[in-house]
């Protein structure tokens, strides 16, 4: 006859999971098993919490939609998405690959190439921005052929896909380019601004309720793919920003810091034409030889 105490109840739910055939998932589920039991025990959990815990997931998974992931939005504020990404990238900084972070939720998958030098920003307003980039290995030799997604928010602080016109308008602030001989690549954008995550949500309220400022600092995302390397999940972030120590995703690496220079010449780099000051971001991203898994396009939430 069953009667479990609060002792032996553990392993009686993980003997459960015995004749589990995958052994990845049988260690898995158990391992969440023990430490989600533990918690309850270290923390003499009541019924109202446990309740209050259920109805937090529970509006959490009502708040995703296709265009909005509230759960991958909790485990960014939680810092579990940048710990997985720790996890598994712990050679890179020893190897000089450039550092990685977190995918964020606004990737939206591939997108046709565009030329070198192209305005990714026609129709934005905004401070004009040129970036030049270099892809090479580790040794500093030039990746021909590398493919690069870029995409970044807006002067407001929005990515194209939160908009209500996303379906109909298509993407802007977002591209796929396709290094030359040299490794080389480049566009025009805007300067990007730090921006807050949404609060309108369930983790928005925590963010509330713990005091946390909801604050991103400015960056832009770079998804780098060459034949023969791991795929480069990364942002690359503008020094000065105020919440580069305070990242309320916890996505900044100093090695992904650039400095954004002003400038003043009437042509970019390109040779179009400005009128007035613009920026000029420049970073070069070093590839790990090896392979992996591509991202697959998420719902949006927000990062």
């Amino acid at each position: 006859m069953a009667n479990f105490n609060e002792h032996d109840l553990t392993d009686e739910v993980i003997s459960s999971f015995a004749n589990t055939p995958n052994a990845r998932l049988k260690f898995l589920i158990e391992e969440t098993v023990k430490s989600l039991h533990d918690l309850v025990r270290r923390t003499e959990l009541t019924f109202e919490e446990w309740n209050q815990a259920i109805e937090f997931l529970t509006r959490t998974g009502q708040t995703c939609t296709p265009l909005r992931q509230e759960f991958i939005l909790l485990s960014d504020v939680l810092g579990v998405s940048m710990l997985v990404d720790a996890v598994n990238h712990r050679e890179r900084e020893r190897e000089g690959a450039t550092e990685t972070t977190v995918l964020g939720p606004f990737y939206v998958g591939e997108h046709r190439v565009t030329p070198h030098g192209a305005n990714i920003s026609e129709g934005i307003d905004g401070e004009v921005m040129f970036v030049q980039s270099r892809v090479t290995d580790l040794a500093g030799k030039p990746l021909a052929g590398a493919e690069i997604d870029v995409w970044h928010a807006d002067d407001d602080g929005f990515y194209d896909s939160q908009k209500a016109d996303y379906a109909t308008h298509g993407p802007s602030l977002r591209a796929r380019f396709v290094t030359d001989v040299d490794g080389r690549f480049s566009f025009r954008t805007i300067l990007p601004c730090s921006y807050p995550i949404p609060t309108d949500g369930p983790v928005g309220d925590l963010i509330t309720a713990t005091k946390r400022h909801p604050m991103r600092p400015a960056h832009v995302h770079f998804l780098v793919k060459a034949e023969g390397y791991e795929p480069l999940i990364t942002h690359v972030f503008l020094d000065g920003d105020e919440y580069l120590r305070s990242d309320v995703v916890f996505g900044v690496k100093d090695e992904l810091i650039a400095r954004v220079e002003p400038k003043s010449e009437p042509a970019l780099p390109n040779g179009e034409r400005v009128s007035g000051p613009w920026h000029l971001m420049s970073y070069d991203f070093q590839m790990r030889p090896g392979a992996g898994l591509v991202p697959q396009p998420m719902m949006s939430a927000a990062e």
